[in-house]
């Protein structure tokens, strides 16, 4: 090969590397990139946390703790949150 096809050939990878780098970068969650919380117009995305009853109720529904666990444990969460 001559001397100008050897440049072509080497442009060629770099472009194609090049182009394979942007792509995967392009594919990556924006969040992934830049380890930031994403933001709305109406603040930050934060995920959504199960609430302690939500939790309770979930052990109870999976077999975990039976009945009389379940209620006491549901009592003293409502008595901690004021009866709510």
């Amino acid at each position: 090969m001559s001397g100008g096809l050897w440049v072509v050939m080497g442009l060629f990878w770099i472009v194609l590397i090049t182009a394979i780098i942007w792509l995967v970068v392009r594919l990556l969650p924006s969040g992934a990139r830049t380890g930031a919380t994403p933001v709305t117009a109406s603040g930050p995305v934060s995920p959504q946390l199960p609430s302690p009853l939500e939790i309770l109720d979930g052990r109870l529904a999976h077999g975990e703790i039976d009945l009389e666990t379940y209620q006491a444990h549901r009592a003293a969460l409502v008595a901690a949150r004021g009866g709510q």
